[in-house]
């Protein structure tokens, strides 16, 4: 969508306000001088926020920045972005035809934080409903508790009237797990260490092999925004790790490393290996950053760096001694900058007053995660 058509289909009266005003106009040859009454409205996401559209016309940042600049409340514009991805089963990072657990059962994430309400939700290993990210909205607002977790988790989601189904695979996510377990001996117990290898390999296999997205192998859509008043939310949504132990829980569903808000500095989210994020907390150190004066680049370098340094076990270095794993950060200020950052380069996606555009990340390290 160019910027033209973007902006003539997204809500005059939410965009005038997104845009900047002027002085007066000025002598021939200077240029206007930009009066900003406050922060710049902006919706910044992983880089699946601006691909997939679910057989529609909008990606999630489209959607997002439309509905909150036409006023509604920055979560549910989130929240709604993010929908799109969840259904889309071409996606199978999150929500429907997510990648499965190593028992083929689609196990799903979430969070979500409103600035400005200080209040957060999510939800771990739930199963049967398609968009995690609005059950997570509802233990926000329904509830006293910030997690609830699997079995019941469902039946939190079914009270309320959520549809649950039997099995969340789409056919292209049934088809990869199937894929995945022939790579296996499925015949065999083998040694822990190298039944972990192996699975790990068959994985790195299909991604080398152009059957499963690299970014879609820890899957994940993280998506922040801000809106003309400086309100600051965030939702994370994710199916985990392709092929993880039953049970598992990334960092998307917990605060301060798949998401942290604070609505008077910013917003943090992540995708990339999670167990890596969980043990350094890389949101809430971003958004502790920024805090401190830092711009949002600069304070997801810092956090990523302290990734780097914990990074110390062999099976997770590459031959450069380097984390043969990424994690990318998603970032924006309450004034409404901007940043992607990453441990190896990759693409996040933003869209403000000139539209959705996939932009390439500010990376720590040069090359890639493999050898």
């Amino acid at each position: 969508m160019d910027r033209r058509a973007f902006l003539a289909t997204s809500g005059a009266a939410g965009l005038a306000a997104a845009l900047p005003t002027f002085d007066a106009l000025p002598s021939e040859g200077q240029a206007p001088a930009v009066k900003r009454a406050g922060p710049r409205p902006v919706v910044v996401a992983s880089a699946n926020g601006n691909r997939f559209t679910n057989g529609g016309k909008d990606t999630c940042v489209v959607r997002a920045f439309t509905l909150m600049t036409e006023g509604r409340d920055v979560l549910e514009a989130l929240v709604e972005g993010v929908a799109i991805v969840e259904l889309d089963p071409e996606d199978t990072s999150v929500g429907y035809g997510g990648l499965p657990n190593a028992e083929g059962v689609v196990q799903l994430d979430a969070s979500c934080m409103h600035g400005p309400k200080k209040r957060a939700g999510a939800v771990a290993c739930l199963e049967g409903v398609r968009t995690p990210a609005q059950v997570a909205k509802a233990v926000l607002e329904m509830t006293d508790h910030h997690l609830l977790v699997g079995h019941d988790a469902q039946t939190f989601a079914r009270q309320l009237g959520f549809t649950i189904e039997a099995d969340l695979n789409s056919p292209l996510s049934r088809r990869l797990w199937l894929d995945w377990k022939r790579r296996l001996d499925p015949e065999h117990w083998l040694d822990p260490l190298k039944r972990s290898a192996a699975g790990f390999a068959a994985g790195q296999a299909m991604v080398q092999e152009g059957l499963i997205d690299p970014d879609h192998y820890y899957g994940t859509i993280n998506c922040n925004g801000v809106n003309a008043k400086g309100e600051v939310c965030g939702t994370t949504t994710t199916s985990g790790l392709a092929w993880k132990i039953p049970g598992r829980v990334g960092d998307s569903p917990i605060l301060g490393a798949g998401l942290y808000v604070d609505n008077a500095v910013g917003a943090a989210g992540s995708t990339g290996r999670g167990e890596a994020n969980l043990y350094s907390l890389s949101s809430f150190l971003t958004v502790e950053g920024m805090r401190r004066g830092l711009k949002p680049k600069d304070a997801a370098l810092e956090a990523l760096r302290r990734v780097q340094a914990a990074t110390v076990e062999k099976r997770l270095l590459n031959a450069r001694g380097l984390p043969n794993f990424n994690l990318i950060l998603y970032v924006l200020n309450a004034q409404g900058d901007t940043a992607g950052v990453s441990l190896y380069a990759s693409k996040y996606a933003v869209c403000d007053e000139q539209g959705p555009r996939t932009l390439p990340t500010e990376p720590l390290l040069a090359g890639s995660p493999g050898p």
